[in-house]
């Protein structure tokens, strides 16, 4: 059954379960998630960002209504990754086939908070498989259990990933709220190339336990929402020390005030760093009027037309293959007995044996030389950590900041959505300074900015560590002045809209 038939045969089930009678008979939770069920119903058959719906749902709803909780995020629907654990019926499959059968009948503690406070989970979204970590010519927003998820925006188009479905659900309207995690650029870039706010949060602000991991230095979950607002409070909740992510030991200190610090005047006397360094790919007149939206409400802009990061990239790429053969293998450690893949090295072997499902499309290079790494006490790695995060931190982001007295970083954070390519694999046109903040382990705030030819582009706002409060209220002072943006159209292809298909028409003779 594809993904479509999956999500759209469940949704009518949970609809039918739910009582008959006038609306007003069923509680806020109950109506919110009702109206969910039916959005994604009617859109996600487009869009194939869903995994599968939560069975619970609307019991989850109703139980929220009979305990009358409060709070932001009581009642509200929210959809999570499929790299992160729930408890209940449903697998966390990472998008393999591999963890088809890994139920864990446990929440992670960041869904624990969430269950706490009122939420009600809809589903698991899809990702790109392994969060884009099996190979370097991969399809970002393709898994083998979901498919290629698709840009609301253009179907045709790729929704970045690893956290597409999370974004794309989000951008297509089927909920406000979604989880999403990122080790460099799979908050943020699916975010901003689905039209929507993304946030990653300080690396040990909000626990990674339950996780399907990649990096234990980068790894962090963080909210992908349509306002700052709703970040904010999401981040509120998920935020805060886990006895079992030792990263998260000051996360208590930091976790407060998120949504009561935003203010709309924050930009007033702030002086931003214009990375012209990172900018470009064709989001040159969106950023321009960014800018001056930054300006005129009292932001200091300071421009850096430089930055040396020759450091960064093969150093990070050598610290993520070790963690993640480390990682990998204490996760799958965890898992239930019905999952036969217990190591790396079984996962690879899998992915041979499946070939057809697993491996058609692209390869498992990436895989193998994570496999062939010597640990985490091999001084290649030791060195290439620190060398890295001295690069993007110590020596990037706080130097910057230092020597030209900033209070935050702006770019433009991806180029407008390139076409699925099943051929090829990605063909991304340029990126902007998100592995700075994804390295260095700072936050990083993506917040829609404008189009490009119909296709969203997103603007960064990037700090020092522990700085999120910060930066998510310079983000919804951008927000609150830059005004509405277009919806979603589900166009064909850009090409085929009314702007640009008259343009590709021959001329009359």
């Amino acid at each position: 059954m594809t993904n479509a038939g999956r999500v759209g045969g469940i949704a009518s089930l949970l609809i039918a379960f739910a009582p008959s009678g006038a609306s007003a008979a069923k509680g806020p939770a109950e109506q919110r998630t009702t109206a969910a069920i039916e959005r994604i119903r009617r859109l996600d058959p487009m869009v194939h960002a869903l995994l599968a719906i939560d069975p619970t749902a609307i019991e989850q709803a109703r139980r929220v209504d009979r305990a009358k909780l409060s709070g932001p995020l009581a009642g509200q629907p929210i959809l999570i990754k499929d790299n992160i654990e729930l408890a209940g019926a449903l697998p966390t499959t990472a998008g393999s086939l591999a963890l088809k059968d890994n139920v864990t009948g446990r929440d992670a503690p960041l869904a624990a908070r969430l269950r706490a406070a009122g939420a009600v989970f809809m589903g698991k979204t899809n990702l790109s498989e392994w969060a884009n970590i099996r190979s370097n010519n991969s399809i970002s927003g393709w898994s083998a259990v979901g498919g290629q998820t698709r840009n609301p925006h253009a179907l045709d188009r790729n929704p970045c990933g690893s956290s597409s479905g999370s974004g794309a659900a989000v951008g297509a309207g089927m909920v406000d709220y979604a989880i999403g995690t990122e080790t460099d650029g799979s908050i943020t870039c699916p975010a901003a190339i689905n039209g929507i706010v993304g946030f990653k949060p300080s690396v040990g602000l909000v626990s990674r336990s339950r996780i399907v991991p990649i990096s234990a230095s980068q790894d962090t979950a963080g909210p992908m929402t349509h306002t700052v607002r709703q970040a904010a409070e999401l981040l509120g909740v998920i935020a805060g020390s886990d006895a079992s992510d030792p990263a998260t030991s000051e996360a208590d200190k930091h976790k407060a005030g998120f949504a009561a610090s935003l203010d709309a005047n924050s930009l007033k006397g702030k002086r931003i760093g214009v990375m012209r360094f990172a900018a470009g790919f064709g989001t040159d007149g969106p950023f321009a009027r960014a800018l001056a939206v930054l300006k005129a409400r009292g932001a200091a802009l300071v421009e850096i037309a430089k930055f040396d990061d020759k450091d960064i990239g093969d150093n990070e790429f050598a610290v993520l293959l070790t963690e993640l053969k480390a990682g990998m293998n204490a996760y799958l450690a965890t898992t239930p007995p019905a999952v036969k893949t217990r190591t790396l090295a079984g996962l690879i072997a899998f992915n041979k044996a499946n070939a057809a499902t697993e491996l058609a499309l692209f390869g498992q290079e990436t895989f193998a030389k994570a496999e062939a790494t010597k640990g985490l006490a091999d001084p290649a790695y030791i060195k290439a950590r620190k060398i890295s995060f001295e690069a993007a931190g110590p020596h990037g982001i706080d130097r910057l900041l230092k020597e030209n007295k900033l209070d935050a970083l702006i770019g433009p954070t991806m180029p407008p959505a390139w076409k699925i390519d099943a051929v090829n694999g990605d063909q991304i046109s340029g990126g902007g300074a998100g592995s700075l903040a994804a390295v260095s382990g700072y936050p990083h705030l993506t917040v829609p900015m404008g189009q490009v030819k119909g296709l969203p582009v997103g603007l960064s706002f990037i700090g020092p560590k522990w700085s999120d409060a910060l930066i998510l209220s310079l983000g919804f002072a951008y927000e609150q002045a830059r005004g509405p943006l277009p919806a979603p159209r589900f166009l064909p292809s850009i090409e085929e809209s009314p702007e640009i298909a008259p343009l590709l028409a021959p001329a009359r003779r």
